[in-house]
């Protein structure tokens, strides 16, 4: 214990020498979890309609007034041919163009039903997809309340409809910051674990430094444990950091156990910092360890269920996000923040992690010789 003292003390020392490594670890992963939760918003809002009205009726302006003030959509031109209005989606000033046809108040009136256009931009897939999706709700809504013949002889048949409610659980306004919140920080906790262990050793290697420690008694274990604990209690006070920043900034509290969320954090630190040291073994210079590390990571991230549900993808895909360490984090800290699980809710995921960290770290340990 005092070789891996002394080792911790050098760490330490070189952590806080480094005032640029120091804004790294700390400064820069707040401001980037104020930032990227709004960048990262996929609320699909603000969606420009350009409408093209030939009846120019009571229920048409009926219409695209419902649809002006469901607060998803804004009305950008009012053309006269539909020519025109689809030039405002080639010149990306529109997204969706809505064709109200001749005759639709007529029609509706008479016939009890009519058609409108609609043609939405694609290019963007998700807003294409919520955007009409949002704008056809509207239309459906603005079709069951409008009164037709109302004092007439209707002989539409009021069939009896089955009301629905529902309720969002865990997240009743369905915001998308409780979502994406909890998956910045733990994105945050793994580019820190990942990218600066596996700089570690390299940087003792480019330096020569390394001959030195190879010639010394210490332990193969005591120098990878002196490497990790230092940015292990780095990534804890970036992890509580992050959560200040979480409830200061979003108003996001953890419904559970701090102390089970801290449990699963410390414990997946672990394997990521074993993954990065991991790395550092198997490099020779920092531009090959980052190099290498940003591959890996990157993999974690896109597989991981951060931004997509691991259970929309392929099969193949699905087996590599099951051995990504960061997919069972990610699931956790939703479930301990937003649902308020317990242990046993999520003893599998941990029971995963904790075969992670083992593999990893012992990976690195042999991985890492003592030569010069």
């Amino acid at each position: 214990m005092r070789v891996l003292r002394f080792i911790l003390k050098k760490e330490f020392r070189l952590i806080f020498r480094d005032k640029t490594i120091l804004a790294m670890m700390l400064v820069m992963p707040t401001i980037q979890l104020i930032i990227l939760p709004v960048a990262m918003n996929f609320d699909v809002k603000n969606v420009n309609v350009a409408v093209v009205d030939h009846d120019h009726s009571t229920y048409s302006q009926q219409l695209i007034n419902k649809i002006g003030a469901s607060g998803y959509f804004r009305i950008i031109a009012a053309t006269a041919s539909y020519g025109e209005a689809l030039q405002y989606i080639e010149t990306e000033k529109a997204d969706v163009v809505l064709e109200v046809p001749p005759g639709f108040e007529r029609n509706l009136v008479r016939e009890g039903m009519q058609k409108v256009g609609v043609s939405i931009d694609a290019i963007n897939g998700v807003k294409a997809g919520l955007g009409g999706s949002y704008l056809l709700a509207v239309i459906a809504d603005f079709n069951q309340n409008i009164r037709i013949n109302d004092s007439g002889n209707n002989t539409l048949q009021n069939d009896s409809n089955i009301d629905i409610t529902y309720s969002n659980w865990y997240n009743p306004l369905a915001e998308y910051r409780f979502y994406i919140v909890p998956a910045v920080m733990v994105l945050l906790l793994t580019l820190i674990a990942g990218f600066l262990t596996a700089l570690n050793i390299v940087r003792e290697k480019e330096r020569g430094t390394i001959e030195q420690i190879n010639v010394t008694p210490i332990k193969k274990w005591q120098f990878i444990l002196g490497k990790m604990i230092p940015f292990w209690v780095v990534g804890i006070v970036l992890f509580t950091l992050a959560l200040t920043v979480a409830k200061v900034v979003y108003g996001i509290w953890p419904v559970g156990s701090f102390a089970l969320l801290y449990l699963f954090a410390a414990v997946y630190l672990v394997a990521m910092l074993g993954f990065g040291l991991l790395v550092s073994t198997y490099t020779n210079s920092q531009l090959q360890a980052m190099f290498v590390a940003f591959f890996f990571v990157m993999i974690f991230i896109l597989m991981s269920g951060l931004f997509t549900a691991v259970d929309s993808m392929p099969v193949w895909a699905r087996t590599i996000a099951f051995f990504t360490p960061l997919t069972h984090f990610v699931k956790v800290v939703r479930m301990i923040i937003l649902k308020g699980s317990g242990f046993a809710d999520v003893q599998t995921e941990f029971l995963y992690l904790v075969i992670f960290a083992v593999v990893l770290n012992g990976w690195a340990i042999l991985n890492y010789r003592k030569t010069s």
